[in-house]
């Protein structure tokens, strides 16, 4: 007992006295798109990701890595019959906070290998749906096709009023990653998987994002 507590002890003095607080600026771009079934032919939307993050090592090997992002995600959904095409352009922007545990991985002189996973909470913050028809409409404006078959020609993703589509502010997930590291710069690729439903409903989307991006360490 005696000589599993001293040993638990000294762990955690030589935890204590590695630990070590870094900072990190980083940009990059998203390849986003939805999931579920009624998006099962959408297209990726490209977007951005930019923000400010942190590394928190506890020993040479294993730290955590939370950030606070501004990222821009989305999807494309096109529909083309007898010479009409339609398409709708979604591009929710989030303030996330990815978590992830990370583990470091030395190759050469000041060069790492980073994995890692962890969870993200997202918040949306801003949001367009857009509608166009290009083609032989046959006399007929946009707007009138629109209304008729009632979809926005443009709404807010977010809220619940007029011109509003309703969709969830609020979206957590599973994240996921690999860095390379040379020195103070870094590059990443990342995926994240969203694990809450955009909107009630069965078939209902959820977020999935991949992006590849560059950041300093300060």
């Amino acid at each position: 007992m005696k000589k599993g507590l001293i040993f638990v002890l000294f762990a955690l003095v030589s935890i204590v006295s590695y630990s070590q607080l870094s900072w990190n600026a980083k940009v990059g771009m998203n390849m986003s798109n939805f999931t579920g079934d009624a998006f099962k032919d959408s297209k990726m939307r490209i977007g951005f990701n930019v923000g400010v993050g942190a590394e928190y090592q506890f020993t040479e090997m294993w730290s955590i890595q939370p950030s606070l992002m501004f990222t821009q995600k989305g999807t494309k959904m096109e529909e083309s019959e007898e010479g009409i095409t339609a398409t709708a352009k979604l591009n929710p922007m989030y303030l996330e906070i990815p978590v992830l545990a990370a583990a470091r991985f030395a190759i050469a002189d000041n060069q790492n290998i980073v994995v890692k996973a962890g969870p993200y909470f997202a918040f949306g913050i801003a949001g367009k749906w857009k509608t166009d028809i290009e083609g032989d409409l046959g006399g007929i404006s946009v707007e009138d096709v629109l209304d008729y078959l009632d979809i926005p020609k443009e709404a807010d993703l977010f809220g619940s009023g007029e011109d509003q589509m309703d969709m969830k502010r609020f979206d957590f997930g599973i994240g996921v990653g690999v860095a390379y590291e040379i020195n103070k710069f870094f590059v990443s690729l990342d995926g994240e998987f969203g694990l809450t439903k955009l909107v009630d409903g069965d078939g209902a989307p959820k977020n999935m994002n991949f992006s590849i991006g560059v950041g300093y360490k300060f």
